[in-house]
């Protein structure tokens, strides 16, 4: 693995750790300075605080190896396109089968992540940028990118995807929907290995994230799609 990666590892599992101390510190010296700030906005605070800065210096670390999606003329590939759009259709597609799965198996519907992430965004709407966006283009530059990437060099499809995607699924802190995320795992490397380009899993991530966050924040449009 490259020494980049590495770093770039670090800097992620450091930054999901990070509010075990950043959120105390943040609330103390709001409070010290005289700033009124209750726990929950500590947090809140934090994580916006704490992925804008992993982002920053995530992408700086890739800055060489990221590029645009881009042909000789400066034109984006229809390909990439397709792929980007058909993607989200993909990924949709790939997660009720694994929902009709876990159903058929007694898992229970609804993921309390996605619970949690809603009241964040409830209580600081500013966090919709971390959850739609940041979320989604870091963990596809780590779970696809990094992890996938290293073992599809060394493994075939199937090995890289299911390892790199079982730890996708465990990352996300529900064992009981190991099936549902592994599901989105597996498509999203399938993306990568089709078109050879990162940015085209995190569109198509980035898409599907502001698309369930949207209807969960509005339940009534469930009813209508």
């Amino acid at each position: 693995m490259k020494r980049e990666y590495g770093i770039i590892l670090i800097i992620y599992i450091g930054m999901h750790l990070s509010g075990i101390i950043g959120s105390p510190l943040l609330l103390f010296f709001s409070n010290m300075f005289g700033y009124s700030m209750s726990p929950g906005s500590a947090v809140t605070s934090w994580l916006l605080i704490s992925f804008s800065i992993a982002f920053v210096f995530i992408l700086f670390h890739l800055r060489k190896e990221i590029h645009p999606i881009r042909n000789e003329q400066g034109v984006i590939p229809l390909q990439s396109i397709f792929w980007g759009i058909s993607g989200i259709f993909l990924a949709f597609f790939a997660q009720s089968i694994a929902i009709t799965i876990e159903m058929a198996l007694g898992i229970e519907m609804g993921s309390e992540n996605t619970q949690q992430i809603v009241g964040l965004i409830q209580a600081a709407p500013l966090v919709i940028i971390i959850t739609s966006i940041i979320g989604p283009i870091l963990e596809e530059i780590v779970f696809r990118k990094i992890l996938f990437g290293s073992l599809y060099k060394k493994l075939n499809f199937f090995l890289a995807a299911l390892i790199s995607s079982l730890i996708f699924s465990l990352a996300h802190g529900e064992p009981e929907h190991l099936i549902l995320y592994g599901a989105m795992g597996f498509t999203f490397a399938f993306l990568y290995v089709k078109t050879k380009q990162i940015l085209v899993p995190i569109f198509t991530h980035v898409a599907m994230n502001t698309i369930v966050v949207i209807m969960q924040l509005n339940p009534n449009l469930m009813g209508q799609l």
